[in-house]
């Protein structure tokens, strides 16, 4: 499964995004279905097993789910990691490390493919052979950041609480690869015999499991008097404001009219009507702030890995401490003063992150939509764009409106990426009471890939109706 199969799950491409039935139609009519049920409850079945794999820990010595607590309160990455993995970081599970190194490992493949010509090339015209080929390049890279991720993380949980043994380390990692791989299969089986993208699922899985933990830790701070009643209520307003306009903007699109030229076959005339190319506002989705996340964690979790926070910060440690130190000032999480200022926010990573938001938006819909091969499409088919000549121009148009759309859906993503690092700020508690929720890279992709999948139900629901 490559990774534009796992974008392809909640990016927001430039198909139709709005939904023709209502929802409880979609699940009336899909339950019905002998064939559609059967995928259904497939998916369930992968996520139960996922939540089960969730509690089943890896035995390390000297910790515990208690020491796990107080090493995630000290440290944002770690409750970040944790939300998004289903609570498998805190339990020490064998799904740990989750679709992490997945992802990471998509991400640079993706770059590597757009950066050099040949592998391109090959991509473009290699057809099936090409994509299980890099399918290949794309699970070994996994294993291997399988094992650097997973380092990062046992040195971080060092510093809380103890140091391991060389082998006990190797053997904590071969369980979390042996687990994030399966986890990486469950997914592969949802997309081949369920319904929807399986990684995009499996990610949404992890981020719904962690919910009911998030929601007891926020009812028992409202029991034990440390969170005011005024706090939860600005936490719920804020999260179903930020649920209304995600909503919205994912299924907000830009329609291009198009006229098809009217031609003769035989006596009877064929084409001449209008339709449209719709355009998605979030032509990229999630994956932006997916791709500025995974590199904005990354310095940290390399840095601790390499010693840069060891009482001896000799040699290699003094390597390591320049990667946290860089990792700290483009988090967008301050950790402390910056220039003598006590900051809400890290204006430079914000900056940063801003920015990378930006810069893999246009990235990823440069590699998605190619606007020469769309004008040429439109050309042989003998279809126009009112107002545009065929050709060069037409190229042109449909450029500056992505362009147009780029910017618009970049920034809307940017501000709902920063609304998770406010959010403490307006809502007076931290990141243990799941304010990480509202906004951020979790309830984007919640509700993409919601919409995503009820969009391929009803779509399997319309073609067997027109079957």
């Amino acid at each position: 499964m490559s990774f534009g199969g796992f974008g392809g799950g909640y990016s927001g491409g430039g198909g139709d995004k709005s939904l023709s039935l209502p929802l409880t139609q979609i699940f009336k009519l899909a339950w019905e279905d002998e064939d559609l049920r059967a995928r259904l409850k497939f998916v369930l079945l992968m996520f139960a097993v996922f939540a089960l794999g969730v509690h089943v820990p890896v035995p390390v010595p000297g910790f515990t789910e208690e020491t796990m607590l107080a090493a995630l309160e000290k440290n944002q990455v770690f409750q970040l990691i944790d939300a998004f993995g289903g609570g498998a970081l805190r339990r020490l599970s064998i799904f740990a490390l989750g679709m992490n190194p997945y992802i990471t490992a998509s991400i640079i493949i993706q770059i590597l493919t757009t950066a050099f010509p040949q592998m391109k090339k090959e991509m473009e015209e290699g057809g099936e052979y090409a994509r299980k080929k890099q399918n290949q390049r794309t699970r070994g890279l996994t294993i291997m950041m399988c094992f650097l991720q997973g380092w990062g993380y046992i040195s971080m949980l060092e510093q809380a609480v103890q140091h391991l043994p060389i082998g006990t380390k190797l053997t904590i990692l071969t369980f979390w690869t042996a687990g994030s791989m399966f986890t990486l299969w469950l997914g592969e089986q949802i997309s081949e015999r369920g319904i929807g993208n399986g990684v995009s699922l499996m990610i949404f899985a992890g981020i719904m499991i962690a919910l009911p933990y998030q929601g007891q830790k926020l009812i028992q701070g409202l029991k034990d008097g440390a969170v005011s009643p005024f706090s939860v209520i600005t936490l719920i307003a804020l999260f179903l404001a930020s649920t209304w306009l995600i909503v919205h903007f994912t299924a907000a699109q830009r329609r291009i009219p198009v006229q098809h030229m009217r031609r003769m076959i035989g006596t009877k005339a064929v084409g001449g009507k209008t339709s449209y190319l719709p355009f998605s506002l979030l032509m990229a989705g999630v994956i932006p702030i997916i791709f500025a996340s995974a590199i904005i964690y990354l310095p940290q979790q390399f840095g601790t890995m390499l010693g840069g926070e060891a009482k001896d910060p000799a040699g290699i440690g003094k390597l390591g401490q320049l990667l946290i130190t860089i990792g700290q000032y483009i988090n967008p999480a301050p950790s402390g003063p910056l220039f003598g200022i006590n900051f809400v926010i890290n204006p430079i990573g914000c900056l940063v992150y801003v920015g990378m938001i930006f810069f893999f938006s246009y990235f990823w819909t440069a590699i998605q939509y190619n606007v020469e091969d769309i004008s040429n499409n439109l050309k042989r088919g003998g279809s126009i764009i009112p107002g545009v000549r065929p050709g060069k121009q037409t190229k042109d148009f449909l450029d500056d409106v992505i362009s147009k759309i780029t910017i618009v859906g970049a920034g809307f993503i940017s501000i709902v990426a920063l609304l998770q690092y406010i959010t403490p700020a307006i809502t007076k508690l931290d990141y243990r009471y799941g304010v990480g929720m509202v906004g951020g890279t979790s309830l984007l992709i919640l509700v993409s890939v919601a919409l995503e999948t009820m969009r391929q139900i009803e779509a399997n629901l319309l073609m067997k109706q027109y079957d």
